[in-house]
């Protein structure tokens, strides 16, 4: 419900449609004796409807009959504008009521370069940034701040804004917290009383209750807890019984086009794998699936509530899943008849086949892509990939043979142990790619190839391997990009390149693996006008660069240092469930090339028995 002071003048803004709510399935509560939660995406509408997170805790939530969960997203500077001169501040769609008159407000914390969005969301909600600066009081006298999302995996960056942290899945967690929530309101619990309770529930963080102490060099030294019954680590939850856990088969429909407008059918969490780059596949662990029948019916209850006309298959590495085959006859079952495409995502090169593409193939002739991640197989080995160029050759003589010509292809660049001979490896792999379209006999003969690659800069993230690792130095990031783009020029025009920014991936290693003292940083740099940094043409380097000198926080202290394996880190605060004696074991065999083999095929004692108990 669009608040009065603005209904008249969303002609003067781009996409009104972000900002109306009413849409067909959204959930609309009595406020009467209800928890209200005002769900906030910091990034655009068109992002944020296309999260199914957010549509799983939405939906959660509202279950919940004693609880109200609203959405807000982050209004483009256009509509920010219109809302400071009409003095509206920051509103839920559901609603139209204020942020600010919420009882919990939660943010879901997807990607790093979103930092500056949540503050910017707070201010024109008119909810102070530091938590310090909000008074205690009474519950429902100001909102609880509340957030989860991966980057909780490290929260000291962001820590000084929070009242408490979810840390893990929230299915479970968050009923738990506002049960909590409702019994302290009614009984006239005091804030801070509120957290000490919260910090008692398992998988629940409140920045408060600990102080971090600091070595003379800058290092962390402890993190030293001001209240006694705080954990001293706090464990992740996660789901055991994925297979009956909530999926929103009901959904909110966007009056606009969002980034994407389909079915997303999650069909298993957790990884067997193991890259050593990869927080994902170390922190969503254990591995869980849901069946091939429960998917099925999943995914035509959600097509009858929604229409949508393309399902999107959704995990961490899909090739991976148990019954994939299976799930890809029930989908198709239906799926032809009522006209709606079946997407997969990235495959794994070594167990992409032939079967699964003639299933899905009559239905989308798309391009197809995979993550070789190294240009060299010594490289790959290293960071534990697991595949070779054999497999890759093999599964692209699959795609070309049943009417495919474009792939992309994914890799990485300033990964640890990285060579100029791996960069390198990049293009001659691209190379070899255009090779095997010409020699497959079965090719589409009126088109040419297209092998698009795509590069990242590696970012070291917590709880991987790699963690301890320093970023390459902003030059040396784009020192191998120039390389990388002389070599592909050399070579086949049939081979197209794209890089990620150097400077972006600076300031997300600078944040990922950053500590209490960059909240002070974070501050300064909105308040010189910094928001949106996850879209190029809002992030500002050197403004990220003034915020940190001005706070005496060096960039290069966090995105380039060597940390020694003893040292306390930030996040050792939090129990992501994979040990760090492991983490420290594959670091050591990533520099001798030592596989590790997947969970399938041997336990690698990671700490979670995740194959084994947990299905």
């Amino acid at each position: 419900m669009v608040p009065e002071s603005i209904r008249d003048l969303l002609n003067n803004v781009e996409k009104p449609g972000r900002y109306i709510g009413g849409e067909f399935g959204e959930i609309k509560k009595d406020k009467e004796g209800k928890t209200s939660v005002a769900f906030c995406f910091p990034d655009t509408y068109e992002i944020g409807m296309s999260n199914l997170g957010m549509k799983i805790l939405y939906g959660v939530l509202n279950e919940q009959d004693d609880v109200r969960c609203e959405r807000v997203f982050a209004p483009w500077p256009d509509m920010a504008e219109l809302m400071k001169k009409t003095n509206t501040p920051l509103y839920a769609l559901e609603s139209g009521d204020a942020v600010s008159s919420f009882d919990i407000v939660a943010f879901t914390i997807q990607y790093e370069m979103c930092y500056t969005n949540i503050l910017y969301m707070m201010e024109l909600a008119g909810i102070p940034f530091f938590a310090s600066d909000r008074p205690d009081g009474k519950l429902g006298e100001t909102p609880i701040l509340l957030c989860g999302g991966p980057c909780t995996f490290n929260p000291e960056p962001f820590a000084d804004f929070f009242d408490v942290m979810s840390i893990g899945e929230g299915e479970e967690a968050l009923p738990e917290l506002t049960a909590l929530y409702k019994k302290c309101k009614e009984e006239g619990t005091t804030k801070s009383e509120f957290l000490k309770r919260a910090s008692e529930l398992e998988g629940f963080y409140v920045p408060s209750l600990y102080e971090p102490v600091y070595n003379e060099d800058g290092t962390l030294k402890e993190m030293k807890k001001l209240y006694e019954k705080a954990p001293d680590r706090i464990k992740k939850r996660y789901i055991k019984d994925f297979e009956n856990s909530f999926y929103p088969t009901k959904q909110a429909l966007p009056f606009i086009e969002t980034v994407h407008d389909r079915i997303t059918l999650e069909v298993f969490r957790g990884c067997i794998r193991g890259c050593r780059f990869c927080q994902a596949g170390m922190t969503n662990r254990p591995v869980r699936e849901k069946s091939a029948e429960k998917l099925n019916e999943l995914a035509l209850e959600t097509y009858k509530n929604t229409g949508y006309t393309e399902i999107s298959v959704c995990s961490l590495s899909i090739s991976d899943y148990t019954q994939l085959s299976e799930m890809c006859d029930g989908l198709l079952s239906w799926c032809r008849d009522k006209r709606v495409n079946l997407s997969l995502p990235s495959m794994r090169i070594d167990s992409f086949t032939k079967e699964i593409l003639e299933k899905t193939g009559d239905l989308r002739k798309s391009s197809i892509t995979f993550a070789p991640e190294a240009g060299t197989q010594a490289l790959r080995d290293r960071i534990n990939k697991g595949v070779n160029e054999e497999d890759l050759f093999r599964s692209l003589t699959y795609a070309f043979g049943s009417g495919r010509n474009s792939v992309k292809l994914y890799f990485m660049s300033g990964l640890p142990t990285e060579t100029d001979e791996d960069i390198v490896g990049i293009s001659d792999l691209a190379q070899k790619c255009v090779d095997v379209y010409y020699k497959c006999e079965n090719r589409p003969k009126n088109r040419q190839p297209s092998i698009g690659i795509s590069v990242s800069c590696f970012v070291p993230k917590p709880f991987t391997p790699f963690q301890w690792d320093g970023q390459d130095t902003l030059d040396e990031l784009i020192r191998k990009q120039q390389l990388l783009r002389g070599e592909i020029i050399k070579g086949s025009k049939k081979v197209s390149y794209a890089w990620h920014e150097a400077k972006v991936s600076r300031i997300e290693a600078f944040l990922a693996r950053g500590d209490r003292k960059l909240s002070a940083v974070l501050a300064d740099v909105y308040k010189n006008g910094q928001k949106f940094d996850a879209w190029d043409e809002f992030f500002n380097y050197e403004a990220w660069e003034k915020a940190a000198a001005d706070n005496n926080v060096d960039i290069s202290f966090y995105a380039n240092r060597r940390i020694d394996m003893d040292e306390v880190l930030p996040w050792d605060i939090i129990d992501a469930g994979v040990t760090k004696s492991f983490l420290k074991k594959e670091r050591e065999k990533a520099d001798e090339g030592i596989l590790t083999a997947s969970c399938r095929d041997k336990c690698s004692q990671c700490g979670l028995d995740c194959y084994k108990k947990v299905k």
